[in-house]
């Protein structure tokens, strides 16, 4: 992660070249990450921790899915302030899109029937949500309040990228189930492989930038 990514400020995020590959990465994959999200909360064997938080929220405040995903991102960011992360467009685009495109895929997405069809949910929500993760990370323009804590972890610990992503998984996962939402054998795949996914996409996604529009 430290070696893929380079921190920016905004403004050096904008200046820092093949801006217009960048932010149709960033859209894509914001986009879709929301639509992954989505399809691992209807596979109803288990979501994602950060979903299973959202659910549990969206229960407890009678609000929708995608409102209670944008709730929580706008919290986390205060988390950001001990750890110094840089904030972009990424940021603001993350709080504001993929919520609303889960909520979208919700109204679209046919509830599987079968143990089958529930697994394919399953199985396909958790590398899309990898491969959409790591694709707007890869555009450079900073994290979204979720990821910005398992970068700012994976920084100041320098610990590997699926290990960091293991932890917060887990513990996020645990709140979640705490205020009611879904836990079930999917929380754990996920969990488990979530990280080293992100980890192994990340790296073929990237666009790489010029060393001297990053300093």
């Amino acid at each position: 992660m430290v070696a893929t990514l380079t921190p920016m400020s905004a403004a050096a995020q904008l200046r820092a070249g093949r801006l217009g590959r960048r932010l149709v990465q960033l859209v894509i994959g914001l986009i879709g990450y929301g639509v992954a999200v989505m399809m691992l909360v209807t596979s109803g064997l288990g979501a994602a921790s950060w979903n299973i938080l959202a659910e549990g929220v969206s229960e407890a405040l009678d609000i929708s899915y995608g409102w209670a995903t944008n709730l929580i991102a706008l919290l986390v960011l205060v988390a950001w302030i001990p750890m110094r992360e840089l904030p972009g467009l990424g940021t603001v685009l993350n709080v504001a899109i993929v919520g609303f495109a889960a909520d979208a895929a919700g109204f679209v997405l046919p509830v599987p029937e079968t143990l089958l069809l529930q697994a394919c949910y399953l199985g396909g929500g958790l590398v899309a949500i990898a491969f959409f993760d790591a694709l707007y990370l890869g555009a450079q323009f900073g994290s979204g309040p979720r990821d910005g804590i398992m970068t700012g972890l994976t920084r100041i610990t320098d610990r590997p990228i699926a290990v960091v992503r293991t932890g917060i998984e887990i513990v996020v996962a645990g709140v979640g189930w705490l205020l009611g939402g879904t836990l079930g054998l999917g929380t754990v795949v996920v969990a488990l492989l979530m990280g080293p996914l992100v980890g192994f996409f990340l790296p073929r996604v990237a666009v790489q930038l010029p060393a001297r529009a990053t300093t």
